[in-house]
């Protein structure tokens, strides 16, 4: 082989070379050039319903009535006519005081009255004497009149041993027997058989046991001064009263999640808390079950304003940025844009939008992680979700 065949076949080995080099950079320049597809995102328009602006206030319940069972006479405790805890009625016997002591002194008393009155009818006798004796001028006038003196003292005593007696009748059929003076539970009994029960109206009385009404039951809170402002004008356009004129309001326990218990304001403090600025407002609940029990904690909802259409969105679409609160939505181009966003209260299970948001924004709901501002996505519209059901109040059902 000369040395022109070999210089041939090194400039063909080269040639080659590049040819594979060149076509081999073009294949990834094409794969470079062609950009991902834009990620795909969920979107759905925000909903339009009729909304009521609710406060909510944490309180507690507090017994229409409550009743400390304390004895008007001292004496030994004979008897006890419930159980702890019970349900008892207005007039059901409570307790029993030992009633022989009160019956001795209604014997007596009995027996001060009866010589009153002997007294009574021997002054009335020489009085009569007297007056026939006066006419005869047997005596003076002086003796007479210290007859007639007599006989109104003996009236006189007739009429406070009278009231001697209906005091110890008293003491023996009402006060050695102690009643409900109203419906309700009644608490633990704080003394036992046999001991002696100090009476009277001093502060050293025994207290014997309480009795609070269970069936209504009030609720007690507080709200600040700009609220209350809100609310008397709110009430004022709704009935032409102020808030304690009935105002509906709403209320959960601490283990329930809804505001299924229904009430009604029925009372507003006169004065506000100088040192607070606030204001104490009382509900009123049925308990028909018991269920509320006094001292109990509970969340109230109270209705802030007029029914007005509002803009509803689902939480998990809503994002943080420090403070502010965001939304994502998609424009008619299919670039993601933020919003910021004023929001509300939950309402049937969406968020309401107070500010930010206009009915026709695309919201992103979906895939909020692969959407970012700016970019182009691939949105697809969402079904309007359904209205939330009519939720049944159990205090209405039961009602019913």
């Amino acid at each position: 082989m000369d040395f022109a065949d070999t210089a041939r076949r090194a400039v063909l080995l080269v040639a080659a070379s590049l040819s594979l080099v060149i076509l081999t950079g073009c294949g990834q320049d094409q794969k470079q050039s062609a950009a991902p597809p834009p990620p795909a995102v969920t979107v759905a328009a925000p909903v339009q319903r009729a909304v009521v602006d609710q406060d909510e206030y944490v309180g507690r319940f507090v017994a229409v009535d409550s009743v400390e069972i304390r004895s008007r006479l001292s004496g030994y405790l004979q008897q006890i006519h419930f159980t702890d805890g019970q349900m008892v009625k207005k007039g059901d016997l409570l307790f029993t005081i030992d009633r022989r002591p009160f019956e001795i002194a209604l014997e007596q008393m009995r027996a001060n009255l009866a010589q009153a009155r002997a007294n009574l009818a021997f002054t009335e006798g020489d009085l009569q004497r007297g007056q026939q004796l006066l006419q005869n001028k047997t005596i003076t006038e002086q003796s007479y009149d210290q007859r007639t003196q007599a006989k109104n003292v003996a009236e006189a005593a007739v009429a406070a041993q009278d009231a001697m007696v209906h005091s110890a009748e008293l003491d023996l059929d009402e006060y050695s027997k102690l009643r409900s003076p109203i419906d309700g539970r009644i608490g633990d009994r704080r003394v036992a058989v046999g001991n002696l029960v100090t009476g009277g109206t001093g502060g050293n009385n025994t207290l014997l046991a309480t009795v609070v009404s269970v069936d209504p039951i009030r609720f007690e809170f507080t709200f600040d001064e700009a609220s209350y402002l809100r609310y008397q004008r709110f009430a004022s356009k709704q009935n032409g009263g102020g808030v304690d004129g009935g105002v509906g309001v709403a209320l959960k326990l601490i283990d329930e999640d809804d505001f299924k218990h229904t009430g009604k304001i029925d009372f507003v403090d006169n004065v506000i808390n100088q040192s607070s600025g606030t204001i104490r407002g009382r509900a009123v609940f049925a308990n028909p079950g018991g269920l509320f029990t006094p001292g109990m904690f509970g969340r109230i909802r109270v209705p802030g304003s007029p029914p007005y259409t509002a803009l509803l969105i689902s939480d998990a679409a809503i994002g943080t940025e420090q403070a502010r609160k965001y939304v994502l939505v998609v424009d008619d181009g299919g670039v993601v844009r933020q919003k910021y966003i004023t929001i509300g209260q939950i309402d049937g299970g969406l968020r309401v939008i107070k500010d930010g948001l206009a009915a026709s924004d695309r919201v992103i709901v979906n895939g909020l992680m692969r959407a970012r501002p700016g970019i182009k996505v691939n949105a697809q519209e969402q079904s309007a979700p359904p209205p939330p059901p009519a939720s049944k109040n159990p205090d209405e059902a039961k009602a019913g």
